[in-house]
């Protein structure tokens, strides 16, 4: 139960200036040189079940949490480390805009992208991820999705 965006480069730079404009992989994007972005899970945990629902979403970071995320990578117990401050830059299907949420970043384990925690706030997205929702809310998030 996990759903993604695109890189967050598509909608900053026109396709034929892409190639030299962008560095990126499946984790991590560079738009000329200055702007930074990491790609990680926003959990919401499903009611009544060990389920979570999880939206797959990239993150800009400053350049220094950035450089010290990539620093870390690779290295074991890499999620010992303290969370960075980012802000979502994803849209996702909710009626208020989900972009320039407040985030905290916070690294896996070896293998696992990060973990995003929104700010909370009166934002559905904030309220769904600290309460959790209902399998019904998955089922609405999934035909939404699914009919874009």
């Amino acid at each position: 139960m996990c759903f993604g965006s695109p890189s967050p480069a598509l909608k900053l730079v026109p396709k034929e200036e892409y190639k030299d404009r962008v560095v990126e992989n499946a984790d991590m994007c560079i738009v000329d040189g200055e702007h930074f972005f990491v790609r990680g899970h926003i959990e919401l945990p499903v009611k009544d079940s060990n389920d979570v629902f999880a939206w797959s979403v990239w993150v800009s970071l400053s350049d220094n949490s950035f450089d010290h995320m990539c620093d870390n990578w690779e290295k074991t117990g890499r999620e010992n480390s303290e969370s960075y401050f980012g802000w979502l830059s994803t849209s996702l299907p909710y009626e208020q805009d989900t972009l320039q949420i407040k985030t905290g970043v916070q690294s896996q384990p070896l293998g696992c992208v990060p973990q995003i925690t929104v700010e909370q706030t009166e934002h559905p997205l904030s309220i769904e991820q600290h309460q959790g929702i209902t399998m019904e809310r998955v089922h609405e998030i999934v035909h939404e999705v699914l009919q874009k």
